[in-house]
């Protein structure tokens, strides 16, 4: 029978643009946008929440917002409406804990921004704008800090974007030590320092496979 369930469940995720809704407890939370839920067949399915974007790790506000995903739904019962997986193989979907829309709820507090390119529910703008206007989380940053998840992670290919002014002779000399040409594989690094640049700032995703935000777990701990 619990064969049968996973065949079920497997089929029902396999397809990207098939929608599925699953239920289970929420064992993980990797950073503000991504949890992992341990469903009834003790399957654990790693989710990106749809359609917003939280501040990384490192970045300003990344571990607040980490904080405020743990503080709604971590340990707790939840359901995940999703239709496709990321190219990390992760589900992409909504998240509702007793009732509360999670992503809604990140964006509310100021936890989260709207993915503007993958978002497709037009009221979620709304909804920032209000947290914006009411300098509610990330809004209460200064405009140095307050920087669009997608556009740090771009970054400079050959030196450190600006939201990392904090620590500015740090990345000076990370930026003078290392180069995003060539793109490397985690064979090819020679310090977690190495991986964590080439992840956050060449956009090298293929460091971290699980997508916990983490490159390289042979070298990074």
């Amino acid at each position: 029978m619990r064969r049968v369930a996973l065949f079920i469940l497997g089929v029902a995720l396999s397809g990207v643009a098939a929608a599925a809704t699953i239920t289970g407890k929420v064992v993980a939370i990797a950073d503000g946008d991504t949890l992992t839920l341990l469903t009834s067949n003790r399957q654990q399915i790693k989710v990106r929440l749809a359609e917003i974007d939280t501040p990384e790790r490192g970045q300003p506000y990344g571990t607040r917002a980490r904080q405020t995903l743990t503080d709604l739904a971590f340990g707790k019962q939840a359901t995940v409406e999703t239709r496709e997986k990321d190219r990390y193989g992760r589900l992409i979907g909504r998240v509702y804990v007793a009732g509360t829309d999670v992503n809604r709820e990140l964006v509310r507090r100021g936890s989260a921004w709207v993915y503007r390119q993958y978002n497709r529910d037009r009221s979620l703008l709304a909804v920032e704008a209000e947290a914006r206007a009411a300098n509610r989380g990330l809004w209460s940053l200064s405009e140095t800090d307050r920087v669009a998840p997608w556009d740090w992670r771009k970054g400079t290919k050959h030196e450190i974007a600006q939201p990392y002014a904090g620590n500015q002779a740090l990345n000076d000399a990370a930026a003078r030590r290392f180069s995003c040409s060539p793109r490397k594989t985690c064979a090819q690094m020679t310090s977690c320092a190495e991986a964590r640049f080439h992840l956050n700032q060449c956009d090298n995703g293929r460091l971290d496979r699980d997508g916990d935000g983490t490159p390289c777990a042979s070298i990074c701990p």
